[in-house]
């Protein structure tokens, strides 16, 4: 059983069309800027809301 799982696999690997090295760098580039912009749109968002909910303790 795990004999064939384990062929099966690396049939399937050999199937797989692998990305260029300048593709790879590319994408992870994107992948890359997508999460820092993500991440400060995020920490923008939680400072607003921070200080609106400090706003509303205040009162």
């Amino acid at each position: 059983m795990i004999k064939k799982y384990l062929r099966e696999s690396l049939a399937e690997l050999n199937n797989v069309t692998w990305p260029t090295r300048k593709q790879g760098i590319r994408i992870t580039t994107i992948v890359f800027i997508f999460m820092v912009v993500s991440a400060a749109v995020l920490g923008f968002m939680d400072y607003l809301f921070s200080l609106g909910i400090r706003s509303l303790l205040t009162l």
